[in-house]
């Protein structure tokens, strides 16, 4: 799950290296934190949280798929 949400946001800004993914497991839930530079982080909200949204639902889904929960805040 984690490799999923930092494929997605690398792709999305300017400063790749910037992106910072980490993972803390609780029995079946997954809590991901996504760090990218400040002047990146409008490129993964996206206008009015859609391409934020759009990673949960991709998130949610792979982690369905494992049997899961998963929860992604981004900073």
């Amino acid at each position: 799950m984690k490799d999923v949400v930092e494929h997605i946001a690398r792709s999305l800004v300017t400063q790749p290296d910037e992106v910072q993914v980490t993972a803390s497991e609780n029995d079946k839930l997954v809590n991901l934190e996504l760090r990218t530079a400040s002047e990146d982080m409008g490129k993964v909200i996206g206008k009015q949280g859609r391409i934020a949204k759009a990673i949960r639902t991709v998130l949610k889904a792979v982690a369905t798929k494992e049997g899961k929960k998963a929860n992604l805040d981004i900073m």
